[in-house]
């Protein structure tokens, strides 16, 4: 079992920086995050065609585009992955998922990999260039996952350790 402290993650910490060895408590941690970007026809949330949602404020009616190949590099994955609460990239190729119906995106992200969402990333002008088979498919590794949940965005907390996965208990340090 693992603990979150919950003064880290106020921080702005990375998730995978908050955890800490194992704790006994009452409460598993349930989180939901916000869907501005996604990885569908993978294996599982880390991995699949990419697809961004230019408009995250409204989610009774998402506007969801694939972003092209040549737009996209290894800064920009990383922050995807990380966005996604995912490890590290480890492959990134061209329609490896499929095309989806999506229509794909004129935007040429430029992030510098530092970023924690990528809409937080600056973009080129608006352009059209990419070719049909070139949506970008990405493949992160997965240290962590949300189970039990009415969506891939929300869910019991688990994180896996020595190939293990175990549940993220809260933990509040409270002062006198």
């Amino acid at each position: 079992m693992w603990y979150i402290r919950s003064d880290c993650l106020e921080s702005g910490s990375a998730l995978r920086e908050c955890a800490a060895a194992s704790y006994s408590s009452k409460h598993i941690l349930n989180l939901t995050c916000s869907d501005s970007v996604r990885l569908l026809g993978g294996t599982g949330l880390c991995s699949g065609r990419l697809e961004v949602n230019s408009d995250p404020s409204n989610p009774s009616n998402p506007s969801w585009s694939s972003v092209c190949e040549a737009d996209f590099d290894q800064q920009d994955a990383q922050v995807v992955c990380r966005q996604l609460g995912c490890g590290a990239p480890s492959v990134l190729q061209g329609a490896l998922y499929g095309e989806g119906e999506a229509p794909m995106g004129t935007k040429e992200f430029q992030c510098g990999g530092h970023e924690s969402a990528l809409l937080d990333c600056s973009s080129a002008s608006e352009r059209n260039t990419c070719s049909p088979g070139t949506a970008v498919s990405l493949t992160c590794s997965e240290p962590v996952r949300l189970v039990e949940g009415e969506s891939r965005c929300a869910g019991d907390l688990e994180l896996e350790h020595l190939g293990e996965w175990r549940p993220v208990w809260r933990f509040t340090l409270s002062g006198p």
